[in-house]
């Protein structure tokens, strides 16, 4: 027997108890003739104590940082109790000791302040994991996990597999492929999401199916991105979107329950796609403080007067006047900004990734006066509409953007997320859920002159939607003229989870008629050869006795990323890929040797590298 304990069970009520652990040296401490070693395992810590009987044994054989030592050895209190450790009280008076395996130098102190870099911890992940922190980011992945699966069983879902070698129908982000040995010159494809399979398992009669699935785009990445991911992914039968709404308000609110301990009593907000654009500037706004933008526009329309007897066209500022948005938020209790802040904040608006040529303040200071940086455009007293309009009153700080709308929206949008951060209203520690709903249906392709699904082509149009659908054409005549399309008005029968900012669910009401998804196809662009060749098999099953159905994917990873404090998903994944989309502690992808080349009958027609980088 190796261990009788783990290094995270023994207490004060276990003082006497002869046991034997077994782990990980944490570190080493020496005093005189005793020697102190914490001893770490998955569990936790625990210390040991080695007495002047075993300190020449520790000379002849001296043990480093994680060396995989067994030790037993009788639990004695602590004179000098250490209250950050769960075993805090007690130590471990050993008796006998065996050297499990020694260690050479880690390349980085293995604690929760390390020493090492991110490059160096991937390269070295299976350290990296020892990490305490590490550790508990992956517990906290399984607890999600388990609650998950525990809530989705007890509600009658399935747990069903779907292959990952499939076919390609690349539409969106781009396929991961896989050449098929047995068919020269034919190829699988890795599953970006088991949409059509878990269509197809409605059809079937398998009403409420669920996986925990990993999935795969080749895409580029960043922080809440990899290569490879993990879906809980959900669908069922014979339900409408209010069906679907409320059995994963339930799950969402039992995860909280079962991994954070907090009781999610609230009732989750249900947003429009266009009230969110409007007032947040994104489709996922962070909704834990106001802050709401404003649309100043029609205030800065161009206003004729006379000017010594001449008749002349001109508001004041032209940056507002000749703008097609210009859009405000208002920050409450900040008109003591100063002007050195001001002055950063109108930087920060000019960087790259925003992409602003300027930044326009009003201070409406507490004893009713204005100061602006337009002062010598504006009067006092237009100022002061300009102030009301915003929602600005007494003390509050309105900053103002203009330009292109697009653009303009979404630099506000981040402005106002900007401040949140400032100011401190985006506490890591405070979860506020929305819905946001009734999204386009459709999307315009300038390039492609044609339509693009915003979401995915199997998601229905809102009921009252279909016929507009269904009896009016999809071509685009006049590409000026888009908007005034009946299909620009359609809108998706699907919904979005956002929390804290960060969309971590979304799905839709399926298409489940033929007529109606081959119609989708066609104004995707797709032929009929080319909609029969990529979903024939689902344009079949359709034809017998589909269902109405439904469904939705959470984003594992990012889920947990929230729920753990972490603005990247890779904390929370055993193996992460860098940005690179690489692999560096097994140096993947990599070539690989001409032997397997010709037995999958491919040539390469770029050098392969000599070796990776």
């Amino acid at each position: 027997m190796y261990r009788s304990h783990t290094c995270g069970e023994l207490g004060i009520t276990d003082v006497n108890k002869t046991v034997t652990l077994a782990g990980w040296v944490q570190t080493v401490r020496k005093f005189g003739s005793i020697t102190f070693i914490d001893l770490r395992d998955r569990y936790g810590i625990t210390q040991l104590l080695f007495g002047e009987n075993l300190n020449a044994l520790l000379n002849e054989n001296p043990i480093g940082r994680e060396f995989v030592l067994q030790a037993t050895g009788k639990v004695s209190e602590r004179s000098n109790k250490n209250p950050n450790l769960t075993t805090g009280d007690i130590e471990i008076k050993v008796s006998s000791f065996n050297i499990l395996n020694t260690s050479i130098t880690p390349p980085f102190t293995i604690q929760d302040d390390t020493d090492g870099g991110d490059d160096l911890r991937m390269k070295y992940r299976y350290l990296d994991l020892r990490r305490n922190m590490v550790k508990k980011n992956l517990e906290l992945r399984y607890a999600v996990n388990r609650a998950a699966r525990n809530y989705l069983h007890s509600h009658g879902f399935m747990d069903i597999e779907t292959p990952f070698l499939i076919k390609s129908t690349p539409e969106g982000a781009r396929d991961f492929v896989v050449p098929s040995r047995m068919n020269p010159g034919q190829f699988y494809a890795l599953p970006q999401s088991p949409q059509t399979f878990k269509q197809l398992l409605m059809v079937s009669g398998y009403d409420r199916y669920y996986q925990v699935v990993k999935c795969f785009r080749d895409e580029d990445l960043r922080a809440d991105r990899q290569p490879e991911f993990t879906q809980i992914d959900c669908e069922m039968s014979f339900v409408e979107q209010d069906d679907i709404l409320n059995m994963f308000e339930g799950m969402i609110k039992h995860i909280f329950k079962e991994v954070k301990g907090f009781d999610y009593r609230a009732t989750i907000e249900r947003m429009t796609w266009e009230d969110a654009m409007w007032q947040y500037g994104n489709d996922k706004p962070d909704t834990r403080f106001g802050m709401k933008i404003t649309n100043l526009k029609s205030i800065f329309n161009r206003e004729s007067k006379f000017v010594k007897g001449e008749l002349i066209n001109n508001a004041g500022f032209g940056v507002f006047d000749n703008a097609e948005t210009v859009l405000a938020i208002t920050i409450p209790n900040a008109a003591g900004y100063t002007r050195k802040q001001l002055d950063e904040l109108t930087e920060w608006v000019k960087r790259p990734q925003i992409g602003m040529q300027g930044l326009v303040y009003i201070r409406h200071n507490p004893d009713g006066t204005l100061k602006s940086s337009v002062d010598k455009f504006y009067s006092e007293e237009r100022l002061q509409t300009i102030a009301q309009a915003a929602g600005a009153a007494k003390n509050d700080l309105v900053l103002i953007l203009a330009g292109k709308e697009e653009r303009t929206r979404k630099a506000t949008s981040e402005l106002r997320l900007e401040m949140g951060e400032r100011l401190g209203l985006r506490n890591k520690d405070e979860f506020k859920l929305l819905w946001v709903l009734d999204f386009p249906l459709f999307e315009y392709s300038e390039e492609d002159n044609r339509w693009v699904a915003r979401h995915h082509p199997f998601t229905a149009p809102k009921p009252d939607h279909i016929d507009i659908m269904i009896q009016n054409d999809p071509a685009i005549p006049d590409p000026a003229a888009y908007l005034s399309h009946p299909y620009a008005g359609i809108k998706a029968n699907a919904y979005d989870m956002v929390l804290n900012g960060n969309e971590v669910g979304g799905g839709s009401i399926r298409i489940f008629r033929r007529d109606l998804q081959e119609k989708m196809f066609k104004a995707l662009g797709m032929s009929t050869e080319e909609a029969m060749h990529k979903f024939g098999f689902l344009l079949g099953a359709f034809e017998f006795g589909a269902p109405p159905h439904g469904g939705i994917a959470y984003g594992f990873d990012r889920l947990c990323a929230i729920l753990g404090g972490s603005e990247s998903i890779r904390d929370f994944i055993a193996f992460p890929k860098n940005n690179s989309g690489r692999d560096v502690m097994l140096d993947a992808p990599s070539t690989i040797d001409n032997v397997q080349l010709k037995e999958l009958s491919i040539r390469l027609d770029v050098q392969a590298p000599t070796s990776n980088p």
